[in-house]
């Protein structure tokens, strides 16, 4: 009997879902996200493709699942009434914050409100020194009274987080038994559990995200897992976390902060395990938002923190501060609300605008028919001839070309002076300018130059932009994968389990003993394998990789460097600062002398548990061919031309653009001046002439 592997992908627009059998065999399902419920599209869908291939559900061995439910909670300020507990005299950590502004210059810039009101902020009177020394001690009945306080504003969650308590967490613990004994049953999280290292604004940032968003991710989880059960689907469901590995539903509950960015994770995991290039940068446009990330000698790039709701969401920029700073290991993604449903319109000054607005997935695009009113980036490809209305998804989903072409000739076109065909390019071409910011965020501003690189275009709209954008970037070479509309779904099949575990330092490399060094690193690996050995996974199926964060003395930010397996000798010593020397200047394009001693300021691990199943090279859809047929399609300055319609599997050899790729998830378009052809993994490689 087969059994399968499950990858739920939910986007603003679409929810995808895989199965993966043992045997190879592949079956898809896109369907419109249940926006209200977004559980509710991932059960019908996933119901609906069993019962058409007669799959049982006891066939199903797990269910691996990218979510957008704690970012949405975030964006939407729909997260829980949370209360914090806090030091005395740093109540308004979360408003001071870093004293970091994105504009410099721009003095009607606003901080973003604090997830957690200052009504339910309270203090207690205790202070643990730098070195863990106990100088005041936590009084209980200042403790009692502080979580009383929380309780009598109704709180659904309580955050502690106590200055220095990842020297000496007794305090801590002391509030988390004081909450168990007041409010049995209430959740709560302590910062010496969600991150145990200094800094005191990102660690209380960071616990007070996890206590907001924790009862919204596990409402939607034990409304998921019920569903499943009532569904007599006994599989267990992991979840990606926002550094591209997975976690039991379980341990999400309990760590919400690591799966904030979980959705976009899934594709990067997945380009980085199919192609055979080395240095690509990966670009995931979907319905409401557009991804880019680096993927450079064969590794993901990942940050150790990163921002939500900032605009375009990138970790560790020069100029930071906007948004809701998070501490958690995260795959560098740079983010921009730039999509299919994304809306056209004219501003005051008269210019053409696309974006950040989306239509979503209801109304959605005006093609769409549902009830939308503005015109889209579907709507103007729709009208450019480059998605065919008869098509999408299959031919599931009937598009209504007549009404797009209506509203954006009345709202667009005509109010430019433009006929329909140049406006729809301006629109097109404006899209694609929003998305290649992100691209530059990923590449040109961390000091790679994007023409060394291959794009790997994937998502729903991602394969119709993507020679135009490589061409504007100056790359040569586009990679399209099996599926590219489900590919995120596919690539969480390439996750494994992972588990991050890290401990403060802060001691000059040059001082640190080699002995002492090591026993701290083993000390923080035995904590990430007894938390694998909780799910099950034997000692001989984890991994373990060493990180180091490190800094010049006197420096403020650190960088993130892999530090030697081992034991600790004044080899491994050299070796690590060299590292860090070499990184310093990659990134910032220049290194101090050897006279500069380095801090190692925090020791990290990353444990991994692999899990046994089909990779996504053997899970490739059969390559159908298209119907042979042509339609006119608009290409700039070349005008309308004819141009091909063809299936992946017409691309055995060498096509020139025009060309448009048909398929049942995606649409790819080869430009004139491009060629394609398919790769031995069943990728389209586009090559520009």
């Amino acid at each position: 009997m087969t059994r399968y592997r499950v990858g739920i992908d939910i986007g603003g627009t679409f929810t995808d879902i895989v199965l993966v059998g043992d045997d190879g065999s592949t079956l898809v399902k896109k369907v419109s996200s249940s926006v209200d419920d977004y559980s509710h599209a991932i059960l019908d869908a996933l119901s609906e493709l069993l019962t058409e291939h007669g799959i049982l559900p006891d066939q199903l061995r797990e269910i691996l699942h990218g979510t957008t439910v704690a970012s949405n909670a975030i964006l939407e300020g729909k997260g829980a009434h949370a209360g914090l507990i806090a030091s005395k005299g740093f109540r308004d950590i979360l408003e001071i914050r870093n004293l970091r502004m994105p504009r410099l210059y721009d003095l009607h810039w606003e901080k973003p409100p604090p997830l957690i009101p200052r009504y339910r902020r309270v203090e207690v009177d205790e202070r643990i020194n730098a070195n863990g020394e106990v100088e005041v001690a936590l009084g209980r009945a200042d403790a009692e009274g502080a979580v009383q306080a929380l309780l009598d504003e109704g709180v659904e969650v309580i955050a502690v987080c106590l200055l220095n308590c990842f020297r000496n967490a007794a305090h801590e613990r002391l509030l988390g038994e004081i909450i168990e004994t007041l409010a049995p049953g209430l959740p709560y999280c302590l910062s010496c559990d969600v991150l145990p290292e200094i800094r005191e604004y990102e660690r209380t940032s960071t616990t007070a995200i996890n206590a907001y968003v924790m009862p919204v991710i596990r409402s939607y989880l034990e409304r998921m897992r019920h569903d499943l059960d009532q569904a007599n689907i006994a599989a267990p469901l992991l979840l990606m976390q926002s550094s591209g590995g997975l976690m039991s539903d379980w341990a999400a509950v309990e760590r919400p902060c690591h799966v904030i960015e979980s959705g976009p994770a899934g594709g990067v995991v997945g380009a980085q395990a199919l192609s055979d290039i080395e240095n690509i940068v990966t670009f995931d446009m979907g319905g409401t938002t557009a991804k880019a990330a680096l993927i450079e000698g064969g590794e993901v790039t990942r940050s150790q923190q990163y921002s939500v709701n900032a605009g375009i969401m990138i970790g560790s920029r020069l100029l930071t501060g906007a948004g809701y700073l998070l501490k958690t290991p995260a795959i560098d993604i740079a983010e921009v609300g730039a999509g299919g449903g994304s809306q056209i319109w004219i501003d005051a000054g008269g210019s053409m605008q696309v974006g950040p607005e989306s239509a979503g997935a209801k109304p959605g695009p005006l093609v769409y028919d549902l009830g939308g009113t503005e015109p889209t980036v579907t709507d103007i490809n729709v009208l450019l001839g480059y998605l065919n209305p008869n098509h999408l998804v299959g031919g599931a989903l009937p598009l209504n070309p007549a009404k797009a072409e209506a509203v954006f000739a009345e709202l667009i076109a005509r109010p430019l002076g433009l006929d329909m065909a140049q406006a729809a390019y301006g629109a097109h071409l404006i899209a694609a300018a929003n998305m290649i910011r992100a691209i530059k965020a990923v590449s040109s501003e961390r000091g790679r130059d994007p023409r060394g690189f291959a794009l790997f275009a994937f998502g729903g709209n991602g394969p119709v932009f993507a020679a135009g954008m490589a061409a504007s970037l100056g790359m040569a070479r586009v990679v399209v994968p099996p599926s590219p509309g489900l590919f995120s779904s596919f690539g969480l099949l390439q996750a494994d389990i992972e588990q991050y575990h890290s401990r403060t330092l802060n001691q000059l490399l040059r001082e640190v003993a080699p002995r002492e060094l090591t026993c701290a690193w083993d000390a923080v690996a035995e904590e990430a394998r007894a938390e694998l050995r909780r799910e099950g996974f034997a000692d001989q199926c984890i991994s373990i990789a060493r990180v180091a964060d490190l800094h010049y003395r006197g420096q403020i930010y650190d960088l993130s460097v892999a530090a030697p397996d081992g034991d600790f000798d004044a080899d491994k010593m050299a070796i690590l600062e060299e590292a860090f020397g070499e990184e310093h200047l990659r990134t910032y394009g220049h290194r101090a002398g050897p006279e500069e001693p380095v801090e190692l300021v925090n020791l990290r691990v990353v444990a991994r548990a692999e899990l046994e199943g089909n990779r996504i090279a053997a899970a490739a859809a059969p390559q159908a061919k298209g119907s042979g047929n042509s339609r006119q399609a608009y290409f700039g300055k070349a005008g309308w031309c004819d141009t091909s319609i063809l299936g992946r599997g017409d691309l055995v050899s060498d096509i020139a653009g025009p060309a448009i790729v048909e398929e049942y998830d995606a649409t790819c378009v080869i430009p004139p001046g491009w060629s394609g052809r398919l790769d031995a993994h069943g990728s389209i490689i586009l090559l520009r002439a």
